[in-house]
C-alpha cells in the first residue's frame, strides 16, 4: 500500500484511516489521541504489548513501513496509508517463521511478553544482513527489554535461525520436514 495522499479529517475527533496490516488491507476509525498501539490491540493484534507506553521497552515494536517502529509512540491517525507487520504476520502455528522455530528451540522464550518485539526487530535485521555478527545482533535486540533472561538464548536463537535461514531450511518443532 502506498501512502495516502489525500489528506485526514477529523470528525468529532475521529479519524477514519486506511493502512495494511501484515499483507492485509484494513480500515479503523481511531480517536485523535490514540496511538497505534491501542488501535492495533483493539483490532485483534494482541502480540503488540503495551509494556511502558514511553517507547523504552520495545514490546509494542512493529515493522512499520520496512522498519522496526514502537507503536506506542505513533499516533494512529499517522499511519493513514503505511505498511504495518505483527508477528502474527510472520509466521503461524502450522507454518513457523524460522525465528519463531528457533526462539522456542534455544529456550529464548520466557514469559513471551518481549519475544514478539525481539522478533521482528530480528527479522528486520536477517532480511538487511542474512549473516550477523553476535555484535550486529546486540544491537538489533537493543530497546528490547527482557526481564526473564540474560538475552543469551535470544542471541542464539537469532543466529540459530540465520543459518537456517540461509541453508534454506525449513522446520516444525525440532524435526525436519
Amino acid at each position: 500500500m502506498k501512502k495516502e495522499n489525500a489528506r485526514l479529517k477529523a470528525v468529532n475527533g475521529i479519524f477514519e484511516i486506511c493502512l495494511g496490516i501484515n499483507g492485509v488491507k484494513k480500515s479503523f476509525s481511531v480517536k485523535n489521541t490514540e496511538f497505534l498501539l491501542d488501535a492495533l490491540r483493539r483490532h485483534g493484534y494482541k502480540s503488540v504489548k503495551k509494556g511502558c507506553d514511553t517507547g523504552d521497552c520495545g514490546s509494542c515494536t512493529v515493522i512499520f513501513n520496512g522498519k522496526p517502529a514502537l507503536a506506542c509512540l505513533i499516533p494512529a491517525f499517522t499511519a493513514h496509508g503505511s505498511e504495518i507487520t505483527t508477528i502474527e504476520g510472520l509466521g503461524t502455528v502450522q507454518n513457523p517463521h524460522p525465528l519463531q522455530e528457533a526462539f522456542v528451540e534455544a529456550g529464548a522464550v520466557q514469559c513471551g511478553f518481549c519475544i514478539p518485539g525481539m522478533i521482528l526487530s530480528s527479522k528486520h535485521l536477517l532480511d538487511a544482513n542474512p549473516e550477523p555478527s553476535e555484535e550486529e545482533i546486540r544491537k538489533y535486540l537493543d530497546g528490547n527489554l527482557c526481564r526473564c533472561t540474560g538475552y543469551v538464548k535470544q542471541i542464539q536463537a537469532v543466529r540459530m535461525a540465520a543459518k537456517r535461514i540461509k541453508n534454506g531450511e525449513k522446520r516444525f518443532r525440532g524435526k525436519a520436514s
